[in-house]
């Protein structure tokens, strides 16, 4: 298998053909593929679905994808570096590299939203017209729409059923979640009793109704979501080891390190060490 690398921390680029250029590619950035117009089956990991227009599809790093074209179709392209996300100051979703970064389970278009689709057609369509111009700004105008894109790509992501929900989920569950997510930076905030009493449940009830809803417990729920954010501090950010402590509630360093090394077997330091960071890429975008 053939491995695609990004050297630039942006690639914004259109293209109009009749069959994939690549073909069974595993890459180590992100890239996001908006269907302009045309039909086909798009496959990521194995799993293998029909496209349309105003389809967006998210590829992680590390995911295998190829398109099956069904005619000529028109893409636009949007790849970008780990780096990108984890520099840009996202105001209202402090964890959106890690929405984009666990959505490997994902085959489908990952806008569900109908308001969004149409928000997301007029953003391509505007990246077009703005590629084509090369105009005075160009660049900036660029970034402006692809994070705009990029929110609305995550806002979406974060609605849709986590893997091992029930199929007929109630949407207290949903709401619940969205709750723990909000709040998984206040540990007090996330104790049984306050959580059953803000949505009215009895301590007892709430832990076997999360866990029929969602196969696991209410805690491994939230230790786990907390271990995936802790993840990706040490891999985005140059923050340190008490700094993230303090970010999630622990004590000090040895308690947040006790939690870490439970779930991953070695200290935050220990894994920061062995997994390295996104690369460095220079601010280009263009193919």
């Amino acid at each position: 298998m053939a491995r695609e690398n990004l050297y630039q921390a942006l690639e914004v680029f259109y293209e109009r053909v009749d069959e994939c250029p690549l073909r069974d590619r595993q890459f180590n950035f992100f890239e996001l593929v908006h269907v302009i117009s045309g039909n086909g089956d798009h496959a990521v990991n194995g799993n293998r679905v029909p496209y349309f227009p105003g389809d967006l599809f998210l590829i992680t790093p590390n995911d295998r994808h190829e398109f099956d074209l069904e005619g000529v179709c028109e893409f636009m392209v949007i790849r970008f570096g780990e780096n990108y996300v984890g520099e840009y100051q996202w105001q209202s979703i402090d964890h959106i590299e890690c929405l984009l970064y666990n959505a490997s389970h994902l085959s489908a278009s990952v806008l569900v939203n109908n308001e969004d689709k149409k928000t997301v057609h007029s953003l391509i369509q505007n990246l077009k017209h703005t590629l084509e111009g090369n105009q005075l700004y160009s660049e900036d105008l660029v970034r402006h729409l692809v994070n705009s894109i990029i929110v609305i790509a995550a806002r979406n992501i974060s609605i849709i059923k986590p893997q091992g929900i029930s199929s007929n989920v109630d949407e207290r569950i949903l709401r619940i979640l969205d709750y723990i997510q909000e709040q998984i930076h206040h540990p007090d905030r996330l104790k049984i009793v306050v959580i059953a009493k803000k949505f009215g449940l009895s301590p007892t009830y709430l832990g076997g109704y999360f866990r029929r809803q969602c196969g696991e417990t209410i805690q491994q729920y939230i230790s786990s979501y907390k271990i995936r954010l802790i993840e990706h501090r040490l891999r985005f950010s140059d923050k340190r080891v008490h700094e993230i402590a303090d970010e999630f509630g622990f004590a000090d360093e040895s308690h947040i390190n006790k939690f870490f090394k439970r779930h991953k077997g070695m200290s935050l330091r220990g894994y920061r060490n062995q997994v390295p960071n996104g690369n460095s890429f220079s601010n280009v975008f263009s193919k």
